[in-house]
C-alpha cells in the first residue's frame, strides 16, 4: 500500500498524540485533529503560517525556539519536558521533534507532544510520601488490572502509608466476594497509638503508621494487599493463607519475624515498642457476605484487645460463634466497680475478698490467675491453691502503687526471687498493685498471664487499684 496524501491525513488524524509540522522558518504548515482539539481550534487556518511566538503558547518562548533551530540543523529530540499555555492555563507536556528532509536538504521539522499535566500532579502529590504498591504490583490482581489505567495510582493509595485507601480496599474485598474468590480478611489496630502521638507528636504517629504499613506490604508481597481503614486501623486481604494452620503460621511470622509489629521505633526524645492487635476470618468458610465477614473480624479484634492486646485472634466457629465480649468502657467500668464493692463487703479476709472478685476480674481483664503477696512475702494463688511461692523481694520492683510490665526482664534484674516464682508457674507478664492500710503496705495483688508482651491498659490497672483499696478495709 502506497502512502498518499489522503491516507497520510487519515493516519495522522487518528493519532492520539498532538502532531504538527513546520517549514524551515518554524511556521506551521499543518497539524492533526488531536492538536486542534487540544488547543480548542475548529480548523488549522488560525495557525498556518505562524510560529509559536506569534501564537503566544509559551511564557518563555526562547528555549523552544532554540530547540527547533537545533532540529532544523539536523538534531533529533525525544520526550523533552516543557510547558505551554492553553486558554490561560499552563500545562505540562513532553515533545519529540525531528527534521524533515527533501533529499539531503532540511526543509522543515515535524513533531508531536502529549499532555502530562495530570501525571505530574499525581507525582507531586506522591513525592516524599511512601508508595508501597506500584501499578505493576497492583496489576497482578484482576480487579485493579481492569481499572488502574483510568483511575490512577494516587486515587487508589492512602497518601501517608502508601497502601490502599479505605474505599479501594473495601471495593477489592467486595469484588472478591462477587467473584467467589476465597481469601482471608483481617483488621489490625495499633496498640496505644494515642500515647505515641501525645508523647512524641503526630509526626511520630505518622512514622509508626508508615513503618507498619511497609512491613505488612513487604511480608505479603505477591499474595496480599494492605489498606488503611482509618486512624490507626489497617486492613489486610490475603489470597494465599486460607486454612487455619496457614493463617496461624502467617500471623506467627508477622508478629515474630517481620518488621511490622513488635518493633522498637526511635523518635526524637525517646522510643516505643510498636505492637498491634489483629482479628481475622476467611471467605467463604466463615462468612459468605461482606457485612457478616467484617462483623466477625471486628469481633475478633475486640476479643484480642480483651486478651491484653499485642496478639492475633483467628476466627474458629466452634469457639467463637456464640461468644459475647464485655467491653471495659467508661459506663461498664462504673457498674463493675459497684458490683465489686457489693461483693467484697460481704467478705472479711483479704483472701476471701480476692476469691470473690476473681471471676469478675478474670472476665474483665482476661487473666488466668490472681495472686496475693502478704506482708511476709509469701505469694499464693486465688484460683490455684497449690501456688505458694516466695516473693520477698517484690518491693524492690514496685516503687509506686502500680507496676506493670509486658516482659519479666526488669523483674529478673531487680527482684530475682519474685522472678523465679513467676517463671516456675509459667507466668510471663504481670501487673502488680500495692495494697495499703494508711501509709503501711500490707501486701500486693499480682495479676499474671502466661503470655509475654501483654499490654496492660489504664482502665485495667485502675480496676485492680480499686480492688486493692476495697480489700484493705
Amino acid at each position: 500500500m502506497k502512502i498518499n496524501e489522503k491516507l497520510f491525513k487519515t493516519i495522522i488524524d487518528t493519532a492520539q498524540d498532538c502532531v504538527f509540522w513546520k517549514d524551515k522558518d518554524r511556521r506551521f504548515v499543518g497539524v492533526n485533529k488531536a492538536f486542534l482539539d487540544f488547543y480548542g481550534f475548529e480548523s488549522d487556518e488560525i495557525l498556518i503560517g505562524k510560529n509559536d511566538e506569534e501564537m503566544g503558547w509559551h511564557s518563555d518562548p526562547e528555549p523552544y525556539k532554540r530547540d527547533e533551530l537545533e532540529v532544523l540543523e539536523g538534531k533529533n529530540t525525544y520526550k523533552v519536558r516543557g510547558k505551554c499555555i492553553i486558554r490561560g492555563e499552563e500545562r505540562d507536556i513532553i515533545a519529540s521533534k525531528r527534521p524533515i528532509y527533501d533529499g539531503d536538504k532540511i526543509i522543515g521539522l515535524s513533531g508531536s507532544f502529549v499532555d502530562i499535566t495530570d501525571v505530574v500532579k499525581r507525582a507531586n502529590r506522591l513525592e516524599g510520601s511512601q508508595v508501597m504498591y506500584t501499578m505493576d504490583k497492583l496489576r497482578r490482581f484482576p480487579f485493579f488490572d481492569k481499572i488502574i489505567d483510568e483511575t490512577g495510582l494516587d486515587e487508589l493509595l492512602d497518601p501517608l502509608t502508601g497502601i490502599l485507601s479505605r474505599a479501594w480496599a473495601i471495593r477489592f474485598v467486595q469484588s472478591l466476594i462477587e467473584e467467589k474468590t476465597p481469601f482471608t480478611f483481617s483488621i489490625i489496630d495499633l496498640d496505644n497509638f494515642k500515647s505515641i502521638n501525645d508523647s512524641y507528636g503526630h509526626s511520630a504517629g505518622d512514622k509508626v503508621l508508615a513503618r507498619v504499613a511497609k512491613g505488612l506490604a513487604d511480608i505479603s508481597d505477591g499474595f496480599g494487599l494492605a489498606g488503611r481503614f482509618g486512624g490507626d486501623e489497617l486492613l489486610f486481604i490475603d489470597l494465599k493463607n486460607i486454612s487455619f494452620n496457614d493463617k496461624k503460621k502467617f500471623y506467627n511470622d508477622l508478629y515474630e519475624g517481620s518488621f511490622a509489629l513488635r518493633i522498637n521505633e526511635r523518635f526524637e526524645g525517646g522510643e516505643a515498642l510498636i505492637t498491634g492487635t489483629s482479628g481475622c476470618a476467611s471467605f467463604p468458610e466463615d462468612a459468605d457476605n461482606f457485612n457478616e465477614l467484617f462483623g466477625i473480624i471486628d469481633k475478633m479484634l475486640y476479643l484480642g484487645k480483651n486478651k491484653g492486646r499485642n496478639c492475633y485472634t483467628i476466627y474458629d466457629e466452634s469457639r467463637h460463634k456464640d461468644i459475647e465480649i464485655r467491653k471495659l468502657n467508661k459506663d461498664g467500668l462504673f457498674s463493675v466497680m459497684h458490683e465489686i464493692r457489693e461483693i467484697t463487703e460481704k467478705e472479711k479476709s483479704v483472701e476471701d475478698k480476692l476469691s470473690s472478685v476473681f471471676p469478675i476480674l478474670k472476665e474483665m481483664i482476661q487473666i488466668k490467675e490472681l495472686l496475693y503477696v502478704n506482708k511476709e512475702g509469701l505469694m499464693c494463688g486465688t484460683k490455684d491453691k497449690t501456688i505458694c511461692e516466695n516473693a520477698k523481694d517484690i518491693e524492690k520492683i514496685v516503687k509506686g502503687d502500680i507496676y506493670n510490665e509486658n516482659t519479666l526482664e526488669p523483674i529478673k534484674k531487680h527482684s530475682p526471687v519474685f522472678y523465679r516464682s513467676l517463671i516456675k508457674n509459667g507466668f510471663e507478664s504481670v501487673m502488680v498493685v500495692r495494697v495499703k492500710k494508711g501509709n503501711e503496705t500490707i501486701g500486693y495483688i499480682v495479676c499474671a498471664v502466661r503470655r509475654s508482651l501483654r499490654i496492660w491498659q489504664d482502665s485495667e490497672c485502675a480496676l485492680v487499684y480499686y480492688v486493692s483499696g476495697l480489700i484493705s478495709q
